[in-house]
């Protein structure tokens, strides 16, 4: 028997179907469609999604292969990837989404990432701001982080307009192309929205 019972019992988000959000930028959320694959490969040659992401290259059908993933890790209470678009049936725009999710611990780190079409509209912000009250109000999860290399001021201001204050540096956290870098910690917990 345990003596700490986990934050989140599993099955919380297997047991459903990933919600799909409509957001007060006009944007939506949804899950990732097989027809979506050609955007996965477009983003991998974006200059700036590889500069901060470190996406790799992908081939239409790795792609594929990968958004049935990400449908799986949703089952397996791994991940939650959505993707971001201008309606529920358009094309994407970008990426948004929880990985490391861990419900026993009850935590979850952010990832996300736009093209350049979906660039400078607030659509990541108030992402980060629905997903959140969703992960922490309704799956129940108590916190969640995002992290990104001190030299990313974007992502540094996405994370503070969505309410993650910096809680500090991390040295030498993650390897880029151009070598390793440090990296900020923002987190939001239950209650501070």
């Amino acid at each position: 028997m345990d003596l700490i019972p986990p934050v989140v019992p599993a099955g919380s988000m297997s047991r459903c179907e990933q919600p799909a959000f409509r957001l007060s930028s006009g944007f939506h959320l949804r899950s990732w469609q097989q027809s979506d694959a050609e955007v996965l490969v477009d983003s991998c040659h974006d200059r700036e999604i590889r500069k901060w992401n470190r996406p790799g290259y992908l081939a239409l059908d790795e792609a594929r292969e990968k958004i049935l993933r990400w449908g799986q890790r949703w089952r397996d209470e791994e991940a939650a990837i959505w993707a971001i678009g201008p309606s529920p049936s358009a094309k994407p725009v970008g990426l948004i989404g929880l990985a490391d999710i861990d419900l026993r611990g009850g935590s979850a780190e952010f990832l996300y990432w736009l093209l350049p079409e979906g660039r400078g509209h607030g659509a990541v912000v108030d992402a980060v701001v629905r997903i959140s009250r969703w992960a922490l109000d309704e799956l129940g999860l108590h916190r969640l982080r995002i992290t990104h290399s001190v030299a990313n001021p974007a992502s540094c201001r996405v994370a503070v307009k969505a309410g993650f204050p910096l809680e500090g540096t991390m040295r030498s956290a993650l390897l880029h192309a151009d070598g390793w870098h440090d990296e900020h910690l923002h987190a939001c917990v239950q209650g501070d929205h």
